[in-house]
């Protein structure tokens, strides 16, 4: 069981919500209409949604490393 981090910058992000769209588990708007990430690491399994919602960030506020720190995202 690979595990993935995701980083986050808040500063990037414009409020678009396509993360939410596809990992509604990992993010949500606050009030602000900014995502908030509800959490930083996840298993194989959530890969492909994982990068789904990275990949439609516009801002490109959403990056994924692996368990090397290699970036995939």
């Amino acid at each position: 069981m690979a595990k993935y981090t995701i980083k986050y910058d808040r500063s990037k992000c414009i409020g678009a919500a396509s993360c939410v769209k596809f990992a509604p588990d990992t993010w949500k708007l606050d009030d602000e209409g900014l995502a908030v990430q509800l959490k930083k690491e996840f298993a194989d399994e959530e890969l492909d949604k994982q990068v789904k919602a990275a990949k439609s960030c516009p801002a490109h506020a959403i990056e994924i490393y692996d368990e090397t720190g290699k970036k995939i995202v």
